[in-house]
């Protein structure tokens, strides 16, 4: 017997400890109240004084065989455990008049029993007409009238659901006493209950228990753990960038109204199909400018120029825009701009070779503005164009006089030209003193062509 109190106290122990460490599930606890019938007579013994059937003999004899009441008489209180087990605590009452298989009557007596039980759910697997089958073990305490005795006890059960909250069990136990008193011997008890599913919260009545609703105080979808979607567009507020707006997943639930590709709060043309380079506006010309900010949207032009073509003003094929010389037609090699010809050049040298200088000296004789003005105005025209200066002497006195005289020469002209208006970096200067005679050096006439000054283009 003190092994049996023992157990009675593991399982106990065993309840409480599932019970409260089984928190993850909707309406954990149930209340069951129905009735039950006890039965002594399929039990597995056919003799002595009491004698009763072989095991399950005369088992649905409810007539002649079992104990029942029209009252309620049977309470119970369980706890989920997991999707396996349930614990619970179960107290019956009933009236006894049948004992055994002697149809044998007696007065009427009362019987009590106070059980701890412990459900094990068979599964999907042996589910069949929305019935779940369970099978029960424990172990309790039951009086019979002056009798009392600890019973280990073992059963099946079903299981009929009718809604989330609401079933109806139906299950059978043996139950062995332990003890050798005449009347209180081992039965089968049979309940018939009503089972109540409770302890679920719902705050915000969504549907949604909140220890699974992500939004306990906010009614919402079951799709969304209990999370609202305002505006349906099947993404949860706490996602959606525009809650009250249906909106494409892609956009983090924003609308691209044109369906473009391009969400509109991104579009600069909502309403206007456009690609996603153009920030969702059409581009009719192909020149890679939005039609919202060209200002030739049937021609084809440069981001620079605004989606127009730049014009050329000289027609030669050099575009204003990197035309040096816009109003004038020139060469594409030289920026737009014109060169100088052969014919330009010569007539160019040959004011050089007229240049007045004092004798023996880089200083102008008294025409020198009349002869280089011209060579400004040659030069002048042809902006683009690099010269250089060129100074020569004949082999009249000593070769270093001479190399010195030409440079100094060469840098007069240039800088007359400077100040004239010329660009400094237009030109250089350069003296090659008496070693590029024009002509021979024995002659008067030679050694004055020899005296000048020559312009080249720098290329």
């Amino acid at each position: 017997m003190k092994k049996l109190g023992k157990l009675v106290l593991v399982f106990t122990v065993l309840f409480y400890v599932n019970s409260a460490l089984a928190q993850d599930k909707n309406n954990q606890w149930q209340v069951g109240f129905g009735t039950n019938a006890v039965d002594f007579h399929p039990v597995g013994t056919d003799t002595g004084d009491n004698a009763t059937g072989h095991w399950f003999s005369e088992y649905f004899n409810i007539q002649d065989n079992w104990n029942t009441q029209t009252a309620i008489n049977s309470l119970s209180f369980s706890k989920y455990a997991n999707e396996k087990f349930n614990f619970g605590l179960r107290g019956s009452l009933n009236q006894i008049t049948r004992l055994g298989d002697e149809r044998k009557r007696i007065s009427a007596k009362r019987i009590a029993s106070l059980d701890v039980f412990v459900d094990y759910k068979l599964g999907d697997a042996f589910k069949f007409c929305n019935l779940e089958p369970f099978l029960e073990g424990g172990t309790g305490y039951t009086w019979f009238g002056n009798q009392k005795s600890v019973t280990m006890n073992g059963g099946f059960g079903l299981n009929m659901p009718l809604s989330e909250k609401v079933s109806i069990k139906a299950n059978t136990a043996y139950k062995h006493a332990f003890n050798d008193m005449q009347n209180l011997q081992a039965h089968f008890q049979h309940s018939l209950v009503v089972a109540i599913n409770f302890g679920g919260k719902d705050t915000d009545r969504d549907g949604i228990y909140d220890q699974y609703d992500d939004c306990p105080l906010e009614p919402g979808l079951p799709a969304f753990n209990g999370c609202p979607d305002n505006d349906g567009d099947g993404i949860v507020n706490s996602k959606d960038t525009c809650p009250d707006t249906p909106g494409l997943v892609e956009f983090d639930g924003c609308p691209d109204t044109d369906g473009d590709g391009t969400q509109d709060s991104k579009d600069a043309c909502v309403n206007e199909p456009g690609s996603i380079e153009m920030n969702g506006c059409p581009d009719s010309d192909g020149d890679g400018v939005a039609d919202n900010v060209d200002s030739c949207v049937d021609v084809a032009g440069p981001v620079e120029n605004n989606g127009c073509p730049w014009p050329d003003s000289d027609g030669d094929t050099v575009l204003d825009k990197d035309d040096k010389c816009p109003e004038v037609p020139g060469l594409v090699s030289n920026n737009g701009c014109p060169q100088p010809t052969k014919e330009v050049m010569d007539a160019l040298n040959a004011v050089g070779a007229r240049v007045p200088f004092m004798l023996n000296k880089d200083t102008f004789g008294k025409e020198i503005n009349t002869v280089l003005d011209i060579v400004y105005g040659i030069m002048n025209k042809y902006p683009t164009t690099t010269f250089v200066i060129e100074g020569h002497t004949d082999t009249t006195g000593p070769k270093a006089f001479n190399q010195k005289l030409s440079e100094g020469r060469a840098n007069s002209v240039r800088n007359f030209l400077v100040e004239k208006g010329i660009a400094p970096d237009r030109l250089s200067a350069v003296g090659y003193g008496e070693d590029k005679p024009s002509s021979s050096n024995k002659t008067r006439k030679g050694r004055e062509s020899n005296r000048r000054v020559e312009f080249k283009v720098v290329e």
